[in-house]
């Protein structure tokens, strides 16, 4: 067993010094996928990858003078990034939302001053519509979402998100063919009610 593993296995029992010793080891890795998120967000995103990962490691271990938060028990490192990617999930979609809010808008848009340019729709919108689709994909397919989840929002590869959920890499490719044509459709239905 590596030590990352058995940090992520101590950190879950609530040794606060395996999750401080584990955040060093497991940082650059999800910095990187944080920032390949952010990367695909629109320009003038006000969160950083820096702030994603952090935010994310505390609602998944917990501040350090508190208890181990009641999500932080991990079955294994394949757990542990499972649970960093909803983790991320969340907190762009919290923010999405908190976006949307009117004392921060509602539903205005920012334009540039060039008033002969079109105001790009929001992403915020397509997010939190994402959020509700695969919200109903987990309810038909759990196992696809969370292929979703770790692809789109923390930025793994088809291989090593089959690693993450145990499955191999060419069950992956196919269940990520499926959910991609699943959530088109669905996220295309929604477009059409809403018109």
């Amino acid at each position: 067993m590596n030590e990352v593993t058995q940090l992520i296995e101590a950190a879950s029992r609530g040794d606060r010094q395996a999750a401080a010793a584990l955040l060093p080891l497991v940082y650059d890795e999800l910095r990187r996928l944080a920032a390949q998120k952010l990367a695909h967000e629109r320009p003038g995103q006000t969160l950083e990858a820096t702030a994603l990962v952090h935010e994310a490691f505390l609602r998944m271990i917990g501040p350090e003078s508190s208890a181990a938060a009641p999500e932080a028990s991990f079955a294994n490192r394949r757990h542990f990034y499972a649970a960093a990617a909803e983790a991320m999930r969340r907190i762009l979609i919290d923010q999405a939302r908190r976006k949307r809010r009117h004392k921060r808008g509602g539903s205005w848009q920012r334009t540039d001053l060039d008033l002969d340019l079109l105001p790009a729709p929001s992403s915020g919108d397509h997010l939190l519509a994402l959020d509700e689709a695969l919200k109903k994909l987990a309810e038909k397919h759990p196992q696809k979402a969370k292929l979703v989840e770790l692809r789109f929002f923390a930025g793994l590869t088809g291989e090593q998100a089959a690693e993450v959920l145990g499955i191999s890499p060419s069950s992956a490719d196919r269940q990520w063919v499926y959910a991609r044509a699943w959530l088109r459709r669905e996220l295309a239905l929604g477009e059409s009610a809403c018109s």
